[in-house]
């Protein structure tokens, strides 16, 4: 089987690698890359379709901008990237969850906002569903 690509772009490299480790335990095979910007984060999107490795999946925080160097939070970015792949499938992951910043999120194109206070089982099989969707 094929590798599901998931791309987290996350401004803390331990929510990311927490993630990592999370998604290893997935049923599906998944091969997971990283950015800590909005701005890593289009960029290698931008490059994994370049390789033919485009996302299957995109898990976006909303702060990216509080413990990276980015300027542009999650909101922007997704809109970035939908403009690079208008077919992009983005995913909140944040604890901003129940705010109007999320919403934003949301209206900016991605598909759902998932709670970061979710059980990393419950995440797990969100993404699996989502990966097999």
């Amino acid at each position: 089987m094929k590798k599901k690509i998931v791309l987290v772009i996350d401004d803390e490299e331990t929510m990311q690698e927490l993630i990592r480790r999370n998604l290893a335990k997935c049923s599906i095979p998944i091969a997971v890359y990283s950015a800590l910007t909005g701005e890593e984060g289009i960029e290698k999107y931008e490059k994994l379709m370049e390789d033919g490795k485009k996302p299957d999946l995109v898990i976006m925080d909303l702060n990216l901008t509080q413990w990276g160097k980015g300027k542009i939070d999650g909101v922007e970015t997704t809109r970035r990237i939908l403009k690079i792949d208008p077919d992009a499938n983005i995913y909140g992951y944040t604890a901003w969850f129940a705010t109007a910043w999320a919403k934003a999120l949301k209206d900016a194109g991605a598909k759902d906002v998932i709670e970061r206070t979710v059980l990393p089982s419950d995440f797990r099989k969100m993404v699996e569903e989502i990966l097999s969707n």
